[in-house]
């Protein structure tokens, strides 16, 4: 089973659209994700109905952040992308008639009910600001950085 990047990639353009110096379109934040800009549309919804980012149509139009980064949280992107299962553990019957299968099936639910929590309380306590500043200290140490490998560059090709 493949993993989603869903997550991953949002955090990847949400740091890249607070690089930016106005707004980025959609075909500009889906290069950078490298995804079709329906498909960057489509998860940005929910993001925009959490009251995160927000978009305008036209020339110069394009999706803009709508909150300071100190109050979005990993979390909070992950909820506003519709809180899709973090751990995929699949198990081998849904709804096994074998007391074999029920003992496992309740150990590993257990199990990823327990990881979950974990995650989720983990992922509450990092702030979109914190990646930005950690992002910032490895540009520091790192000034040789390629272009292409800059926030502000994906954004900004046009």
């Amino acid at each position: 089973m493949k993993s989603s990047s869903q997550l991953s990639d949002v955090l990847h353009v949400l740091l890249h659209m607070a690089e930016g110096d106005g707004p980025a379109t959609s075909e500009t934040l889906a290069a950078a994700m490298q995804t079709h800009p329906v498909v960057l549309r489509r998860l940005m919804t929910g993001l925009r109905e959490a009251g995160f980012v927000a978009s305008s149509k036209g020339h110069g139009g394009g999706w803009v952040l709508s909150c300071p980064l100190d109050r979005i949280t990993l979390r909070d992107v992950h909820e506003a992308l519709g809180a899709p299962s973090l751990v995929s553990l699949g198990f081998r019957e849904d709804r096994p008639e074998c007391l074999v299968a029920q003992a496992v099936n309740e150990a590993l639910g257990a199990a990823v009910q327990a990881a979950e929590a974990t995650l989720l309380a983990r992922l509450g306590g990092v702030t979109l600001a914190a990646l930005s500043g950690d992002f910032h200290r490895r540009l520091a140490t790192h000034p040789d950085t390629p272009p292409h490998h800059r926030l502000e560059e994906h954004v900004h090709e046009r």
